[in-house]
């Protein structure tokens, strides 16, 4: 693999990615913040059950939907400057969420939150592209990028449990303020500005486009993971998809669009792209059965379960160093199509899972699933971010993350309606004539628990092990299906980016759709690594089944 070295960066350089990686730890921290605060917020405010889901959801919806947005913004502004906008933004909305006096007004603040952490992933992506010219520097850089992403939501739950057991619930949201009023301080300092490369009046249709496509879409999908089909549900992702084409056609038509669709048909960036929602479908997916595995069915506490859910972390630190390494030596397709292998045996461990499994035992398949992912994606991700054209790496970081937003989305669709389907039917089997309440308990492992919570002890003791068995048979199921989602992105790795590792086509050149590849001058090769963000284990959205 040919790789010519760009300028190598030094301790300024290190410095200013230091103070980049703080503010995105806490954005991507805010995605599981709430989910031990949710309760005392509930008794402080008393939100309806819709204002309850949406407080929960608003951040992460608002969020996703701006990315594009604002990863073009900051390709026509400056990433520098957008970054410290975002953090402005990002520490107000967290002292008005610690301090709100009624449910709509954190759910305005939340959304509020969402617009900051959307100027602030996107670009602090690409100003590694900035800081970080040797290829060698930037794929550590990247890494580190990523790591810090997945760790943010994974220590989500712990922090928030950490703190409430010693102050109130708008200390989740408190803790952000330093870290925001450092950034402030010390990015105009390190952080270099990117000169304005990208010409043309920005377009707010594409923008309205662009939010409204992923917001209906992901909203519908979550929705029908929630409570199964429906009109509405469905109707939000027809409308989503009809606003997406619309978004597509314009930015055909326009001069200077919003995203590079010619990207897209790259191999280097669509490639990479296609494999990042893959990995985000099966990892999102079972995150939401590990959940409830740790807690409903082994029986820990919420901040026991979320403590444990860190220790895969352990498969992460291994696999990423030893999947560099070997991308040094090899074609970094085989080394992909080797971590998603991995990642399909850990999900295949997982298929063993009973109900009276040690808790090691779980860990174990929960190590093995997240090393191999992040090997995986840790080269595909910079793959696509050195594709990209230098002036164009904001938006084309956003394209990555909006991907992977919605991967997650259709992981909890998808693999959760099998979930369902697996427990619905097994309870239906299971229960015997006459049960209280079989409806409810027959849908979900939580709704046989609330019920059984009201029976005698020996029928409670019947519908509580029978849901736990249904429970972990669904996860078995869904366990399986994540394998052949891991399948399928090794596949195509191997197949659309073999020996698509050296230099990359300069943004320059007609775009080469599926052709080999070509030279970037002063740009360096791309070889490297960063991993998807990926949902960690133990801290999924709300209960599927």
């Amino acid at each position: 693999m040919e790789n010519s070295p760009g300028p190598r960066a030094g301790r300024k350089e290190w410095t200013a990615l230091g103070v980049l990686m703080l503010p995105l730890l806490l954005v991507s921290m805010d995605v599981s913040v709430l989910y031990f605060a949710i309760p005392y917020v509930s008794q402080d405010l008393e939100p309806s059950a819709t204002q309850q889901l949406w407080i929960l959801d608003v951040y992460g919806f608002v969020l996703a939907g701006l990315l594009i947005v604002m990863g073009d913004l900051g390709d026509r502004i400056g990433r520098r400057r957008l970054v410290l906008a975002g953090a402005a933004v990002f520490g107000v909305a967290s002292v008005a969420a610690a301090y709100a006096h009624s449910a709509e007004v954190l759910i305005a603040v939340r959304a509020l939150l969402g617009i900051g952490g959307a100027a602030l992933m996107p670009s602090t992506l690409a100003l590694i592209r900035t800081l970080f010219h040797d290829a060698e520097q930037r794929a550590k850089a990247v890494t580190l990028w990523t790591g810090v992403m997945t760790a943010g939501i994974s220590l989500g739950p712990v922090v928030s449990g950490l703190l409430l057991e010693h102050f109130w619930w708008g200390s989740v949201f408190l803790v952000n303020l330093p870290a925001m009023v450092l950034l402030l301080v010390l990015v105009p300092l390190l952080v270099p500005e990117t000169a304005t490369v990208v010409h043309g009046r920005f377009d707010v249709l594409s923008a309205a486009l662009s939010l409204g496509a992923l917001l209906t879409v992901i909203h519908g999908i979550k929705e029908w993971a929630r409570h199964g089909y429906e009109l509405l549900s469905a109707l939000c992702i027809v409308v989503g998809l009809v606003l997406g084409a619309v978004f597509v056609r314009r930015q055909k038509r326009l001069t200077h669009p919003m995203i590079d669709l010619g990207l897209l048909g790259r191999r280097t960036f669509g490639g990479p792209v296609s494999a990042g929602l893959l990995a985000m479908l099966a990892t999102v997916g079972m995150a939401v059965f590990f959940t409830q595995y740790l807690q409903s069915v082994l029986g820990l506490g919420p901040l026991t379960a979320a403590l444990w859910s860190l220790v895969p972390a352990a498969g992460v630190a291994v696999m990423a160093p030893a999947g560099a390494a070997l991308a040094l030596r090899t074609d970094r397709a085989y080394v992909m199509g080797g971590g998603f292998l991995l990642a399909a045996c850990g999900f295949l461990w997982l298929t063993q899972l009973r109900t009276d499994s040690p808790l090691w035992f779980a860990l174990t398949g929960g190590a093995v699933y997240a090393g191999g992912l992040v090997a995986a994606m840790t080269l595909a991700n910079e793959l696509a971010l050195g594709a990209a054209p230098l002036e164009r790496a904001g938006s084309a970081a956003a394209v990555l993350e909006s991907g992977q937003e919605l991967g997650g989305a259709l992981g909890m669709a998808v693999l959760g309606s099998v979930g369902a389907a697996v427990y619905s039917r097994d309870m239906s089997d299971a229960l015997p004539a006459g049960t209280p309440h079989a409806d409810v308990v027959g849908e979900t492992l939580g709704g046989a628990a609330a019920v059984a919570a009201e029976l005698p002890s020996a029928t409670a003791d019947a519908v509580l092990t029978a849901a736990r068995d249904a429970f972990t048979h669904a996860l078995d199921v869904a366990a399986v299906g994540a394998a052949l989602v891991m399948v399928g992105a090794a596949a195509l790795s191997v197949g659309l980016l073999r020996g698509a590792g050296g230099v990359i086509t300069p943004s320059s050149a007609p775009d080469v759709g599926l052709s080999g590849p070509g030279t970037v001058p002063n740009r360096g090769t791309c070889t490297g690594q960063v991993a998807c963000p990926a949902a960690p284990l133990g801290t999924g959205d709300q209960e599927v089944i």
